[in-house]
C-alpha cells in the first residue's frame, strides 16, 4: 500500500484503517508513506501507523534544504512532495507547477522506497491518491496490478485544470494527461460515494465499471460517553491552547475564562484542515448570521487546521471582516483525540460542496452528534434530513437557516442524534468494509 502524502487529513486516516482491516482479512501489508518529524508527533508516519509494517521517506531534510523539490538526500529521505492545493508559501506547491526535472526526481526517489518495500514479492498494489507513486509501479512494477483510490482531492486539481489553470500551473496540462492515464492503468479504483463515482468518471475519462463503490468506515472509539463540557473546553482553550494565527505557532491563539460563557450554550463544531473545499469562511458567514436570528445561546468551535497551512482566507481573518462573535479556534489535535472533542459538541456543522465523501461526519453520527451540512457531494449521501441531519444549500443564508433550526430544535437534536448513531453503526462499521475492499482486491487484482 502507498501513501505520498506525510500524515494529514483524512486520506491518511483512510490508509491506516484500510491497511489494518486487509490484514485482518488475510493480507500482508507493508505500507509505503511520507512523513515529517518537524511537525510534532501526528506527522511521523512511525507514530501515526504504528504497528503496521512500514517504510516511510521522511520529507524534513528537503524542507529544511534551500530547495526542497530538488533535494537529494540519504536513504529514508526525499524532496517534498507536490500538492493538489496552491497555497503560496507551502513547501508543498501545487503538482501543475512541477516541471519534468522535478517529477522525475520524485519517481525515482520513491521507485527506490518501492523497490525495496516489494524485494520479498508483492501481489497486488493499493495506492492512495493518484500521484507519482502510480508512475513508480507502472515503471518498477508493471506487472503488478494496482488498485486505486481517488479520496477527491485530485479532482479538484484536475477541476482547477479545466476550468482554465491558474497562472504558474506551467504544466498542467502534463498533469491532467498524467492523472488520465494512472487512473486508466488501474484494475479498479475505489471511491466513497455514488456522486464522487460520477465525478471521478467524467474527469477521469473513464466508464462507471472501472469504479468500486465503497465507502470509508468509522472506528468503534467513536461512541456516545459522558463528557464534562466546561472542564473540556476550559482546558482546551484556556489551559492548553492549541489554536493558531496565520504566521505563528501553536497556542497563539487562546482564551480567558470570561470568553467560555458561550459554551455554556449549543456548541457546534467543525472539524478539518483549512482548506478552501471546506468553506470555512463561509461557515463563518453563516454562523454569524444565524446568531443574529437565534434565541438561545451559540458558540462555534473550529478543530484543525494543520500548523501553518491554510488556503484562502483563515478563519481569524474571516472572524476579524465579519465581527463573528463566539467562534473559538481549538488547532489541530490526533485522530485519538477526536472522540472527547465530538462528545462535547451538541452539532457538527459542515459546509463543504465539492468533497468526496466526509469521513467526520459518520465519526460524528456514531457519537450520537447529528450534522448541519450541504445538500451536495459526499455528505449529501450520507446525511438524510429529516431523518438524521439537516440539510442546506450552498449560501449563506440557506446554511443560517438550518444552524437557526438545528440549534432550536432540541428535541430533534436528540431524535436525530439517535438515528445518525444507527446508521453509523450499520453503514459505515470498518469490519464490513474491510471484507468488502478485500474481496475487491481478490477480483480486482485476481490475488487468491
Amino acid at each position: 500500500m502507498g501513501i505520498y502524502f506525510y500524515p494529514r487529513g483524512g486520506s491518511a486516516h483512510s490508509a491506516r484503517a484500510i491497511a489494518r482491516e486487509l490484514g485482518a482479512n488475510g493480507f500482508e501489508v507493508t505500507l509505503l508513506s511520507g512523513s515529517r518529524s518537524d511537525l510534532g508527533e501526528d506527522s511521523r508516519a512511525d507514530r501515526f501507523y504504528a504497528g503496521l509494517d512500514l517504510r516511510a521517506l521522511d520529507f524534513t531534510p528537503a524542507v529544511r534544504s534551500a530547495d526542497p523539490l530538488r533535494y537529494r538526500g540519504p536513504a529514508g529521505t526525499a524532496p517534498i512532495h507536490g500538492s493538489y492545493e496552491d497555497r503560496p508559501g507551502a513547501p508543498d506547491r501545487v503538482l501543475a507547477c512541477f516541471d519534468d526535472e522535478a517529477y522525475e526526481l520524485q519517481v525515482e526517489v520513491w521507485a527506490e522506497a518501492m523497490a525495496a518495500a516489494a524485494e520479498p514479492g508483492v501481489d497486488a498494489l493499493y495506492l492512495h491518491h493518484l500521484t507519482p507513486l502510480n508512475e513508480v509501479a507502472a515503471r518498477a512494477l508493471p506487472e503488478v496490478p494496482v488498485i486505486g483510490h481517488v479520496h477527491g482531492t485530485e479532482l479538484l486539481m484536475l477541476e482547477a485544470i479545466e476550468a482554465g489553470a491558474p497562472a504558474g500551473w506551467t504544466h498542467a496540462e502534463e498533469w491532467a494527461e498524467r492523472l488520465r492515464r494512472w487512473a486508466a492503468a488501474c484494475e479498479r479504483i475505489v471511491v466513497n460515494d455514488s456522486g464522487g463515482l460520477e465525478r471521478a468518471a467524467a474527469l477521469l475519462e473513464l466508464q462507471d465499471d472501472c469504479f468500486a463503490l465503497i465507502p470509508n468506515g468509522v472506528d468503534p472509539t467513536f461512541a456516545p460517553a459522558p463528557v464534562d463540557k466546561r472542564a473540556h473546553w476550559r482546558r482546551h482553550l484556556v489551559a492548553e491552547p492549541r489554536g493558531w494565527r496565520p504566521g505563528r505557532g501553536p497556542g497563539s491563539v487562546a482564551y480567558e475564562e470570561e470568553d467560555l460563557a458561550a459554551l455554556e450554550g449549543v456548541v457546534l463544531l467543525a472539524v478539518g484542515r483549512f482548506t478552501e473545499v471546506k468553506r470555512l469562511p463561509i461557515l463563518i458567514e453563516a454562523f454569524a448570521e444565524a446568531k443574529r436570528r437565534l434565541r438561545r445561546q451559540a458558540a462555534l468551535v473550529l478543530i484543525g487546521g494543520h500548523p501553518g497551512e491554510w488556503e484562502g482566507e483563515h478563519p481569524c481573518e474571516t472572524i476579524a471582516r465579519t465581527g463573528a462573535r463566539d467562534v473559538f479556534l481549538a488547532g489541530w489535535h490526533g485522530h485519538e483525540e477526536l472522540p472527547p472533542f465530538l462528545r462535547a459538541g451538541d452539532l457538527l456543522v459542515h459546509a463543504a460542496v465539492r468533497e468526496q465523501f466526509g469521513q467526520v461526519l459518520i465519526e460524528a453520527m456514531a457519537c450520537g452528534v447529528p450534522v448541519v451540512a450541504v445538500d451536495r457531494g459526499g455528505p449529501a449521501a450520507i446525511v438524510e434530513d429529516p431523518e438524521d441531519g439537516w440539510l442546506a444549500e450552498p449560501d449563506v443564508d440557506s446554511l443560517a437557516g438550518a444552524i437557526v433550526a438545528a440549534v432550536e430544535d432540541e428535541a430533534g437534536r436528540r431524535e436525530r442524534g439517535g438515528r445518525a448513531r444507527d446508521k453509523a453503526l450499520e453503514s459505515y462499521s470498518w469490519r464490513r468494509i474491510g471484507a468488502e475492499l478485500a474481496e475487491q482486491i481478490r477480483s480486482g487484482a485476481k490475488v487468491g
